[in-house]
């Protein structure tokens, strides 16, 4: 009996040892080790790919917001989205897509009004945009709700709304667009594309400039 209540005892402290010796280890020596090199190395990526405008942060290069008015470029839809009367640029109560087969007569109508907004919003003067010129970012969400970038073709066909509405040049804001085009990555993964926030920054402080 004293035999057993003696393993017992020094089992529960090998335990209770390896129990405190792993929680130092994997709670606080690792996670710092983590945190340390994260921070050192990859200091943006890791608090979060913010973005900086006067010294305050206005969102993240990985999520894309909503709201803009049409003096700005305007990102890709969000139908996937849920509704969020707290932040009305995010909309993050609910994110995902719009769960909408291809021939589903609600997308299709979705799509339909889609384009001819685009068409009307960014028909300029002496210029007129053209359905066939609309591509499907332009008129569909992604995946997720959330895509921060638009194409370089959507950007293109806004250029000339931004500059006639912020009185600007249309080589002005065409210039902006070239210069936030992004290519694949690696050269060949993915698509060119544009961050719609990155790029209203650039024309917000090219317009006070001006």
């Amino acid at each position: 009996m004293n035999n057993s209540v003696s393993n017992t005892v020094r089992l529960l402290g090998a335990g209770l040892r390896a129990l405190l010796v792993l929680t130092v280890l994997t709670g606080v020596i690792y996670p710092l080790a983590v945190t340390g090199v994260a921070q050192a190395l990859f200091n943006n990526k890791a608090n979060g790919s913010e973005i900086t405008y006067e010294g305050k942060v206005v969102g993240s290069s990985l999520i894309g917001q909503q709201g803009y008015s049409l003096d700005y470029f305007q990102p890709r839809p969000a139908d996937g989205l849920g509704e969020n009367s707290v932040n009305t640029r995010y909309k993050l109560i609910l994110s995902g897509a719009t769960n909408r087969s291809g021939d589903n007569p609600e997308l299709i109508k979705w799509v339909k009004e889609a384009k001819a907004k685009v068409v009307k919003e960014n028909s300029a003067a002496g210029y007129t945009v053209k359905p066939s010129q609309v591509p499907a970012d332009a008129v569909t969400s992604s995946g997720s709700g959330l895509d921060p970038d638009i194409s370089p073709q959507y950007a293109d066909i806004q250029v000339h709304r931004v500059a006639e509405r912020n009185h600007l040049s249309v080589a002005q804001v065409q210039k902006l667009v070239d210069d936030h085009t992004e290519g694949r990555t690696l050269g060949f993964i993915g698509e060119p594309r544009v961050n719609v926030l990155e790029l209203n920054i650039a024309l917000k402080a090219l317009v006070a400039k001006s």
